[in-house]
C-alpha cells in the first residue's frame, strides 16, 4: 500500500513501498536537492511516483568543498538506494540541483566529481538549486520562485523560455532574506541592546541559549569560535522567528525587513523578463518562511508594486522531487538541457 507522506518543504507526497507492483520494465532515476544544511535525494519511478528517499548533511561547494560536496550527495542517493533494496547501478539519470555552483569553474568541477562519485549512473545532469527550485514551483511553466534558506535567490522564466536569477551572491556579500542574514541582523541587534546602543530585546536571552554562553559579553567567543560555521550562524535564525512569534518588535521587525528583501530580489527579476503585466505565480520555498506574513506579507507587497497580477503559491514539488521529475524527462528523452 502507498504511504503519505509530508517533506520538509510542506508537500505530501506519496511513497509507494518497495514490495509495490509496477507495470513493465522499472526505471528509477534520483533527484537531489543540496544546499548549505541538508541534502536529500528521492527516487522516483517511470510513472513519477516517489519510491525512497535519503538525508545527508550540507553539500554546497563553496561552503563544503568539492569533495565533501560529492561525498554528501553520494550518502543520500546510497540512503534512498538502501531504502527501495536496490543499488546506484539501478538508477539510469541523476539530476542533482545545488547551491554554490552557479560559477561556471564550481560547476565544471563539480560535474566531473559527480562523474567520478555516481559513475555506476548513466546520465547525471548538475543544475542549480534555483534551477530545480523553479521548475518545481511552476511545471516549467512562466513564474518565479524565491528561496530562501540557509541563503536567499530568486530565479524565473517567462513565456518566451528566458531565465533570471536575483540574489544567490553568498553570505558575504548578499543572501539577503535568508536565514543566515536574519541570525547576523539579531546579533547586531543584541550587540546595541547590550551596550546601550539599541532597545533591549528577547533575543538576547535566545542568543545566550543558542549559543550556549553565560553572559551576551561571551558571545563574541562562541560567534568568531575557529568552528563556527555559517550554517551554525543561520540555525539561530529559527530562533528568531519564535521570538518574534512571541512578539518581540525588534525580531518582527528583521523579519518584515528579510521579506522586504525577498520581494525585492523578485521585483528585479520580474522586471528583467519583462512580466510586470502577466499573470503568474510566485512559489517560496525554504525554512524562513515558516515566520508565515511576517515574511510573505512585506515580500507580496514588493513584488505587487512592479506586478500586480503576480500571487504568491507554495511550490507544485519540493526540489528534490522536482529534479527526479527532470531526471525521468531526460530518461525518457523528451527534455534537453542546456549546457
Amino acid at each position: 500500500m502507498p504511504a503519505s507522506n509530508t517533506t520538509d518543504k510542506g508537500t505530501s507526497v506519496e511513497i509507494l513501498t518497495r514490495g509495490s507492483s509496477q507495470s513493465g520494465a522499472t526505471r528509477f532515476a534520483v533527484g537531489v536537492d543540496g544546499g548549505g544544511t541538508t541534502t536529500r535525494a528521492v527516487i522516483l519511478d517511470a510513472q513519477l511516483r516517489v519510491r525512497a528517499e535519503g538525508r545527508a548533511g550540507p553539500s554546497n561547494p563553496l561552503r563544503v568543498g568539492i569533495a565533501n560536496a560529492g561525498s554528501a550527495i553520494r550518502h543520500a542517493i546510497d540512503e534512498a538506494c538502501s531504502e527501495l533494496s536496490i543499488h546506484r547501478n539501478d538508477l539510469l539519470t541523476a539530476v542533482v540541483g545545488l547551491a554554490g555552483v552557479r560559477r561556471t569553474d564550481i560547476r565544471d568541477r563539480m560535474r566531473e566529481k559527480l562523474r567520478e562519485c555516481l559513475k555506476e549512473i548513466s546520465i547525471i545532469e548538475l543544475l542549480t538549486d534555483g534551477e530545480i527550485a523553479l521548475y518545481g514551483a511552476t511545471g516549467g511553466r512562466p513564474g518565479l520562485v524565491v528561496i530562501a534558506g540557509t541563503g536567499s535567490i530568486c530565479c524565473g522564466r517567462n513565456a518566451q523560455g528566458r531565465h533570471v536569477c536575483a540574489g544567490g551572491w553568498g553570505p558575504i556579500v548578499g543572501d539577503e532574506g535568508g536565514a543566515a542574514w536574519i541570525a547576523r541582523k539579531a546579533l547586531q541587534a543584541v550587540a546595541r541592546a547590550t551596550d546601550g546602543r539599541g532597545k533591549k530585546t528577547s533575543l538576547s536571552l535566545a542568543a545566550l541559549t543558542y549559543f550556549k554562553v553565560a553572559a551576551a559579553d561571551d558571545l563574541s567567543t562562541a560567534i568568531y569560535a575557529p568552528t563556527m560555521t555559517n550554517d551554525r550562524l543561520a540555525g539561530f535564525g529559527k530562533h528568531v522567528m519564535r521570538v518574534a512569534q512571541a512578539g518581540d518588535e525588534i525580531a518582527r521587525d528583521i523579519l518584515r525587513r528579510a521579506g522586504r528583501h525577498l520581494g525585492v530580489a523578485a521585483r528585479a527579476v520580474i522586471q528583467n523578463l519583462r512580466m510586470e503585466n502577466e499573470k503568474f505565480p510566485v512559489a517560496y520555498v525554504g525554512g524562513v518562511y515558516g515566520a508565515g506574513e511576517l515574511v510573505l506579507e512585506p515580500m507580496r507587497e514588493e513584488i505587487n508594486r512592479v506586478a500586480k497580477q503576480a500571487f504568491l503559491a507554495k511550490p507544485l514539488y519540493p526540489p528534490a522531487v522536482a529534479a527526479g521529475r527532470i531526471a525521468q524527462s531526460l530518461t525518457r528523452g523528451d527534455l534537453a538541457l542546456a549546457g
